[in-house]
């Protein structure tokens, strides 16, 4: 099993800035891709962006050029920088982990963490 704690969300106003952190724990030997996906109230969860444990990224067209997505591999945290932040990034944001094993695909969510940002 992986366990997956969010941290770092919160409220903001247009054009600030926050930095969500997602540790990983329990079995997390195995895990390849990490990513964070949002949900708005009303709408279906989507993805932000993605990392693979080799370092290559994947990006939402929305967010491109304003988040960063990163990873510590020793630390088992992976990070998401938010910049220019806008209203419409007001969203539950949650963490994701797939571990590759002998036995399969396991798929993985954390509890979520608000980020609302103001107008």
């Amino acid at each position: 099993q992986v366990q997956l704690v969010e941290s770092g969300g919160g409220l903001v106003q247009a054009g600030g800035s926050l930095r969500l952190s997602c540790a990983a724990s329990g079995s997390t030997s195995g895990i390849n891709t990490m990513g964070w996906y949002r949900q708005a109230p009303g709408k279906e969860r989507e993805l932000v962006a993605t990392i693979i444990s080799g370092g290559s990224t994947n990006y939402a067209d929305s967010v491109k050029g304003r988040f960063t997505i990163s990873r510590d591999n020793a630390k088992n945290t992976m990070y998401l920088q938010m910049n220019s932040l806008e209203p419409g990034d007001t969203a539950a944001y949650y963490c994701n982990a797939i571990k590759l094993t002998t036995w399969g695909r396991y798929n993985y969510w954390g509890q979520g963490t608000q980020v609302t940002v103001s107008s």
